[in-house]
Order: structure tokens, then C-alpha cells, then sequence
């Protein structure tokens, strides 16, 4: 299925090598998009056809080089997908565990987004869209730091949204669940995967592929009335 207003269009997907990331990167190739992911890996690659940008986001002085390289990307679509995660007891988390993944999750995304709205406020258009998670929507013991990042991209999805609605840009959040990722099996494996399933009402882990076309519906011209939102997409998880 071809979205309106994606063929032709310059995206920038983070954290687009692997997981939900390259299949955003993916799908947005597949409507002749021309789409540039960061990954953390010296000559690493995404999808076949991707412009990849080698960035550690947890080092400022590397960080702060792709932000003023985006700078003259003239981005319209961005997609803050890059994360990281530690779980642990709040007692034992360090100052910088906290603070790393607030820089990896949270701050990265705020200074791609002041990188590239001066451009897309200039055309009139543009498209944003930050993946959070269903522990930004609900919380679970031992992931203090990861909820406080993902809960805070979903406040200032919707104050952005707030602000530049009338620019012409469209701000919004996709939440995903259990999605199976290699990462994801690699961690649970098989047993973990089949249990993790029937903690979802749906009984089913998700894909990144559905992911995916939900971000692309968001990010299209096909989306004329949807701002400021955080979208579930996890089987009914967090409202069942």
C-alpha cells in the first residue's frame, strides 16, 4: 500500500539498524522515501538502500556532530526511535545509569527535534513521530530510569504538538508492547517468548512490521487530524 506525501520525502529514522527501527527504515524505503538511520556501530548498515549515520548518542561531542550534520538534511519526517534500557533496584542505580539513558532516550530526541523543526515549520509540513512504550503508559517495578525517560517523551510529545499544530506539523507518540524483536528472543528465548504471549490479551506478541505501518499512517498525508497523541500498539495490553 503506497501513504500520500511519503514518495520523495527525506526521513531520518534513529536506532535503524536493528529491531523496530530497521523495519520503520524499511517500510518508509518501500514508499521511495529517502531515509537516513543512525546506529552506533563505525561502518554499520539498515535496510538495503538506507543512508547510514555512525553516532553514539551517549557521547555529547559525537551526538552534538550529527545534530548540526541533520541541520542541513532539510528532515521531513523524524523518527526518535533510538533507546536503551537498565532495569534495577532504585537503590542501586548510579547517578549515571539514570542519566544515560535520559540522554540516550529522551535528550537525543529533544535536539534531533529542535535540529530539524526550523526546516519543516519553513515548508509548512512535517512529521514527527517519537516511539515511547507501553512503560511510558504503565510502569512495573525495576525500570524507574526507562519509565522516567519514556513517560517524559510522551509530556513533551504533547507540549510540541501543542506548539507547532498550526506550522503545519503533526507531532504524536507510538507506544509499542511485546514486539518480537532478535533482541527480544535473544533475551527470553524461546520458553520466555511463548510465556510473554500470554500476558498479552491478544495472546500474541506483536511484530515490528505492525509497528511499523502504524508509523507510517502517522507520518503520511494520509494522517490529517491526528496530533499529540500516544498510541498504543501492544494487543490490548495496557488497557485489558
Amino acid at each position: 500500500m503506497k501513504y500520500k506525501g511519503l514518495a520523495g520525502s527525506r526521513v531520518l529514522v534513529t536506532g535503524g539498524s536493528r529491531g523496530i527501527g530497521y523495519a520503520i527504515a524499511n517500510a518508509f524505503l518501500e514508499q521511495e522515501a529517502e531515509v537516513h538511520i543512525t546506529g552506533t556501530k563505525e561502518g554499520g548498515k539498515g535496510p538495503h538502500g538506507s543512508i547510514y549515520h555512525s553516532c553514539d548518542f551517549s557521547k555529547s561531542a559525537n551526538f552534538e556532530n550529527l545534530c548540526d550534520k541533520v541541520q542541513h538534511l532539510k528532515i521531513d519526517v523524524l523518527i526518535n526511535n533510538a533507546g536503551i534500557n537498565k532495569t534495577g533496584a532504585f537503590a542501586e542505580l548510579s547517578p549515571e545509569d539514570f542519566l544515560g539513558i535520559q540522554q540516550v532516550n529522551l535528550y537525543s530526541a529533544f535536539r534531533l527535534i529542535q535540529a530539524v523543526l526550523p526546516g519543516m515549520i519553513s515548508k509548512s509540513w512535517g512529521r514527527i513521530v517519537n516511539i515511547t512504550s507501553i512503560f511510558g503508559i504503565v510502569s512495573k517495578e525495576y525500570r524507574a530510569p526507562y519509565s522516567a525517560s519514556k513517560f517524559g517523551m510522551d509530556g513533551m510529545t504533547v507540549a510540541l504538538a501543542a506548539e507547532v499544530v498550526e506550522s503545519g506539523v503533526l507531532v504524536n507518540s507510538v507506544a509499542p508492547g511485546f514486539i518480537d524483536t532478535e533482541l527480544t528472543r535473544k533475551v527470553l528465548g524461546e520458553q520466555g517468548m511463548r510465556e510473554l504471549a500470554t500476558k498479552v490479551p491478544i495472546r500474541r506478541v506483536g511484530s515490528p512490521e505492525e509497528v511499523a505501518r502504524l508509523v507510517l499512517w502517522l507520518a503520511s498525508n494520509e494522517n490529517t487530524f491526528v496530533s499529540a497523541q500516544n498510541i498504543a500498539i501492544d494487543g490490548g495490553f495496557t488497557r485489558v
